[in-house]
């Protein structure tokens, strides 16, 4: 019986390492990827800037960073899937404020200061049944 000869190992090249944070908003759910780069951000495969048509959504999503100061050190990859571009935004910046946390502990105290790792429970109310929507009620008719 011949025995297949091993392969010499493969030296370890020096990977990034990578941070995880998942945040969450109404109906909105966002996989945030972050790991050390040039500034580079995408959500589902597109820019920051193509996916948030308003330059103040861009800003909140980017807050976590804002309040850092460092904008062009991280590159961040996300998945949104859920709700409208809303939701998304806040869940997006709660994902990302998760994930600087699980870089650097330290920085815990400056992002709870600005409210940035506070879940955000609003949800939609459901409808009841015997109304218009969740609250509002069809029309009163005296007679």
């Amino acid at each position: 019986m011949a025995v297949a000869a091993k392969t010499p190992a493969k030296e370890k090249t020096a990977q990034q390492k990578i941070y995880r944070g998942t945040g969450r908003r109404k109906s909105a759910v966002a996989s945030v990827i972050l790991k050390e780069g040039t500034g580079l951000r995408t959500v589902n495969g597109r820019d920051f800037k193509d996916y948030f048509h308003s330059e103040v959504q861009n800003m909140v999503a980017n807050l976590p960073f804002s309040v850092l100061d460092n904008n062009d050190k991280w590159d961040v990859i996300v998945n949104a899937s859920g709700g409208g571009i809303s939701g998304q935004m806040g869940a997006i910046r709660l994902g990302i404020a998760r994930a600087l946390v699980e870089q650097n502990a330290e920085i815990k105290p400056a992002l709870r200061h600005a409210n940035l790792l506070t879940r955000d429970a609003r949800i939609v109310e459901r409808k009841k049944y015997g109304r218009k929507k969740a609250r509002k009620r069809f029309q009163f008719s005296k007679r």
